[in-house]
């Protein structure tokens, strides 16, 4: 009995230190100086990123407004159901969203209005830094988004979260372009 005591303790040890090396590593990364016109890049040594882009037939302006309106996440976004913004939307605003069940943590750390916007958020065992640029291309708008994703449960179930980061970003992107183009 005590040698499976110690065995669980040992384990719960590891566990307790691998997350808090996990997070100590984001917070490293989100204190980085700024890169490709973003104040906090993506980390791209986590275990999960994803990109992609999309072409959208709106005004930059009209993009930017539908994404940079948090609190109207959850009408154009199928997988929000509910967001709590507490301030205006400025670089350092804190929001809370929920998603899949799951209840994010974030705060916005890029904030280039019709070029780029960025957020950094967290949720039980995951760390994720999301980057959003835009480019105004006669009266259309390419949006590109980055995100990466580490902590516990991304490393430890690495193909999950790929797939559904993957899937995520481009259901995000089509999203978007779906309430840009109704605007």
């Amino acid at each position: 009995m005590k040698k499976l005591l110690f065995v669980f303790g040992l384990i719960v040890v590891g566990f307790c230190a691998f997350f808090t090396f996990e997070n100590y590593q984001f917070n490293q990364l989100i204190n980085q100086s700024s890169i490709n016109g973003m104040n906090i890049p993506i980390n791209p040594n986590a275990p999960v990123n994803s990109k992609a882009a999309i072409v959208i037939n709106a005004s930059v302006d009209s993009v930017w407004k539908t994404l940079t309106n948090i609190k109207n996440w959850p009408q154009w976004q199928k997988n929000i159901t509910e967001v709590e913004v507490l301030s205006e939307i400025e670089e350092g605003t804190a929001f809370q969203w929920k998603a899949g069940g799951l209840t994010f943590h974030s705060k916005i750390h890029t904030k280039k209005p019709m070029q780029a916007f960025g957020w950094t958020g967290t949720t039980l065992g995951a760390s994720a830094i999301h980057n959003w640029h835009f480019i105004a291309e006669n009266g259309r708008t390419i949006v590109r988004v980055e995100e990466s994703l580490q902590g516990v449960f991304p490393r430890l179930f690495q193909g999950y979260f790929q797939k559904n980061l993957d899937l995520g970003v481009v259901q995000n992107l089509k999203e978007l372009k779906d309430a840009s183009e109704l605007r």
